[in-house]
């Protein structure tokens, strides 16, 4: 059995302080011969670190989310739905008006995140959440019903146009494909190309142009298909065509960035192959 020495067990560090009480930590192990960094200031717990004491730290005035929120946060509820806008599913802002003041609100929202629902909303399915238990379903509920509408909402770009021309035809979008006053793609229209060409292409073809599982997605888009139809699709799947839900692997944010790219390749803003970024 091959023994090491200490220093290969333990290490060493160093410390050095300097007049105005700051801490520079360097640390370092030796194992079989090679040396290691190991260390900085941030790997070094709080209660450890030699802090100046004629200096009082700022208070943390971070208020923490609410129980409700945190929940929430910690499952799938944020794939389908967002604070206060419609995802796949409805807004929690728009929930909690419409069962506001009802008698027994709570105790059907927290059957229909239980037990799962469809109805209510339109025709896209929630599904159940039995691993999740009666009394944190109570939490998200309680908060959600918590949630108003601003009194005074400010000004959106919701219904704005973003318009191109291509090849001398008039050509729009909802959102801006490239950087201002640049040929760049913005970072979401680039991101959504990645995450297309790395997951959405082994069925839908690696130009959005369908493959032998899967519709062309550009002419999907062209011929009528909605941003929010887009989006639901994808994270709802479509069981009978064996699309799978992408709900929970994707983010909202990272569905509408393919979205963004896959309409940009539609209207032929964006070329075919890596966009300039």
């Amino acid at each position: 059995m091959k023994t090491r020495s200490i220093p290969t067990i333990i290490g060493a560090a160093i410390i050095a302080t300097t007049a105005g009480g700051f801490v520079a930590v360097a640390a370092y192990g030796a194992d079989n011969g090679n040396t290691k960094a190991a260390a900085s200031l941030s790997a070094v717990p709080n209660s450890e670190r030699n802090v100046n004491p004629m200096v009082t730290p700022a208070a943390d005035t971070t208020t923490p989310l609410p129980e409700g929120e945190t929940i929430a946060k910690g499952s799938d509820c944020f794939s389908c739905h967002a604070i206060d806008q419609k995802i796949v599913g409805p807004s929690f802002v728009d929930v909690a008006g419409k069962f506001a003041g009802q008698s027994g609100a709570e105790s059907t929202l927290v059957d229909a995140v239980k037990k799962g629902h469809v109805g209510t909303w339109g025709n896209v399915p929630m599904p159940a959440h039995p691993e999740l238990s009666d009394a944190k379903i109570k939490e998200i509920v309680s908060w959600i019903l918590t949630l108003k509408k601003p009194q005074a909402a400010a000004a959106t770009t919701g219904g704005k146009k973003f318009t191109y021309t291509v090849k001398g035809k008039t050509v729009s979008t909802s959102f801006p494909i490239f950087q201002a006053g640049t040929d760049k793609v913005t970072p979401d229209v680039f991101r959504g190309y990645e995450l297309f060409n790395s997951y959405c292409f082994r069925c839908h073809g690696a130009d959005a142009d369908g493959g032998s599982y899967a519709p062309n997605l550009r002419n999907s888009l062209n011929n009528g298909m909605s941003e929010s139809t887009f989006l639901s699709i994808a994270m709802t799947g479509v069981k009978s065509k064996g699309m799978p839900s992408w709900a929970g692997f994707f983010t909202p944010h990272q569905i509408r960035a393919i979205y963004e790219y896959t309409d940009a390749r539609a209207v032929a803003v964006v070329g075919q192959g890596t966009p300039k970024h």
